[in-house]
């Protein structure tokens, strides 16, 4: 590559780093743009969950249906595992003859020279580069050796990879302040909703008292009332309906579950004191009623002890127990007696909750005691 045709498509391909702020977006330029700059054959960037896994894995060079052929996400073993654990590159003529090698599915493209790069902010790991079977120049004659990557290569990659770190690191700044937002514009319409709606309840109320009250002495003007109270009762059932269309977590039906979940704890865990965690496990995707009833319960019972109950920690958990899905909300908080709730007509949600998990064939129970904290958990049946 010539070095003004080299300066020119770095510069090319940083401003197209750039020209986005969708997390998945700038994943996707990064790929194409380092797969295209250094003439590899393949591409991926790997964002680690933290789990051992891959949140996200972003492929350049390899067709949907090869994708799809090669099955699930890949985990942080072998030379992925070591390149992020180490958190250097990893340049290879072969990477076959890496002592971490491990193998590939069957589907899955013969890779030969390899050129991974760690993308980092600080000492924390965003994601890796990898880089595979760089292309030959035209006309050439290509010997073992002749076409790998190269050490200019790797400083390329490594800048490349700098640039790409700033990036990421600007379009999640930028989502998590979209989702502050919208957790903002949530808590104002549902804060909206119940003043609108306790007003129209107080208002129907009011109304059938003074209905029931002339029944006898004015039926006619009872009459009167009594289509007051369906009016009142019809514009109550549509402001609940907008709120339940507008509130209506759009997220899950894109993103699933465990996605969705992590989203909404990550803005909980910075908007208060409590530290709250989610440890996802294992989990594979639910029928959507099973998933919306999880978010649901997950939702009320953190809403309930981050406002009650003064915690230090809220664990959120999702895992496989058999068959079934357990979703398990634990805090270290003030906890409660759950007979003396009952008994004093108090549930803190826990009705509501029930009900969602009936309604999925799910089993909700609570473990609670004052000083002790709380433990809600949550089992849904598997196929």
């Amino acid at each position: 590559m010539a070095p003004g045709t080299g300066l020119a498509a770095v510069s090319a391909a940083l401003l197209a780093m750039n020209r986005t702020l969708e997390v998945r977006d700038v994943l996707q330029t990064i790929v194409g743009s380092a797969r295209e700059l250094l003439a590899a054959r393949y591409a991926a960037l790997g964002v680690p969950d933290g789990q051992g896994g891959f949140a996200q894995f972003i492929v350049d060079g390899v067709s949907d249906r090869q994708w799809q052929a090669i099955g699930p996400l890949p985990r942080q073993h072998g030379v992925l595992a070591a390149m992020l654990h180490d958190g250097v590159p990893v340049r290879l003529a072969d990477v076959r003859e890496h002592t971490s090698f491990e193998g590939w599915p069957s589907a899955h493209p013969e890779i030969i020279d390899f050129l991974g790069m760690p993308i980092v902010d600080g000492d924390e790991v965003l994601g890796a580069l990898f880089l595979a079977n760089k292309r030959c120049p035209p006309g050439s004659r290509p010997r073992p050796g002749v076409c790998a990557f190269t050490a200019e290569d790797e400083e390329l990659l490594r800048l490349l990879a700098a640039h790409a770190a700033i990036a990421l690191t600007n379009a999640r700044l930028y989502e998590r302040s979209r989702e502050l937002t919208i957790a903002e514009e949530r808590a104002r319409l549902a804060h909206e909703l119940h003043d609108a709606v306790a007003q129209k309840l107080f208002s129907l109320r009011l109304t059938a008292q003074a209905a029931a009250t002339l029944v006898d002495r004015d039926p006619l003007r009872a009459r009167q009332e009594l289509r007051q109270v369906t009016a009142l009762a019809a514009e109550a059932a549509d402001e609940l309906r907008a709120a339940v269309v507008e509130l209506r977590p759009a997220a899950l039906d894109e993103d699933g579950l465990h996605a969705t979940l992590r989203a909404q704890i990550q803005v909980l865990d910075r908007a208060h004191p409590a530290r709250v965690t989610l440890d996802c496990q294992d989990v594979r995707a639910l029928p959507a009623a099973q998933e919306e009833a999880l978010l649901r319960v997950a939702q009320e019972a953190l809403h309930n002890a981050l406002r009650h109950a003064e915690p230090r920690r809220v664990a959120v958990s999702l895992f496989r127990r058999g068959l079934a899905t357990v979703l398990r909300v634990a805090d270290d908080g003030g906890g409660f007696d759950p007979a003396a709730v009952r008994a004093a007509g108090r549930h803190l949600g826990l009705v509501s909750m029930r009900e969602r998990a009936a309604s999925v064939g799910g089993d909700l129970t609570v473990e609670s005691a004052p000083g002790k904290g709380t433990v809600i958990e949550v089992e849904v049946p598997g196929g």
